[in-house]
């Protein structure tokens, strides 16, 4: 799979659980949740990659989307829009120490303690392939 830059990764988790007020009782509610990496948080900034900074498993996406219209947070993390983080990345290839991510990743959304589990769906740049 196509290795993960800072330069439009879009991530997608469903269900995000949220607290929706019904009657004014707290009820659970699914939203899905978006994510881009063009918000994420540089681990490294040795490796470049079609113009993006390569990214692994300790870069921090700042913000998450697409669950605002629960009004009470997340069941798990209980925030609105919170960061993001790759959960899995390669097993054989660093970028900066660390294992580096990939596309159809495992991502966690809407809070480092992960509200909604998701993959990112979209390549940021076709021209290094990682295959571990």
């Amino acid at each position: 799979m196509f290795v993960n830059t800072n330069l439009g990764v879009l991530s997608l988790a469903f269900p995000d659980v949220c607290f929706i007020p019904v009657l004014g009782i707290p009820t659970p509610a699914p939203f899905p949740n978006i994510a881009l990496s063009f918000a994420d948080i540089p681990a490294q900034f040795q490796v470049i990659v079609g113009g993006g900074l390569a990214e692994n498993i300790v870069t921090v996406g700042a913000i998450s989307n697409g669950d605002t219209p629960g009004l009470q947070g997340g069941v798990v993390s209980h925030m609105f829009m919170g960061p993001f983080r790759s959960l899995l990345g390669s097993f054989k290839v660093m970028m900066g120490v660390m294992p580096c991510t990939k596309m159809l990743g495992i991502m966690g959304q809407n809070g480092l303690l992960p509200n909604a589990v998701g993959i990112s769906l979209t390549p940021s740049q076709v021209s290094v392939v990682v295959l571990s």
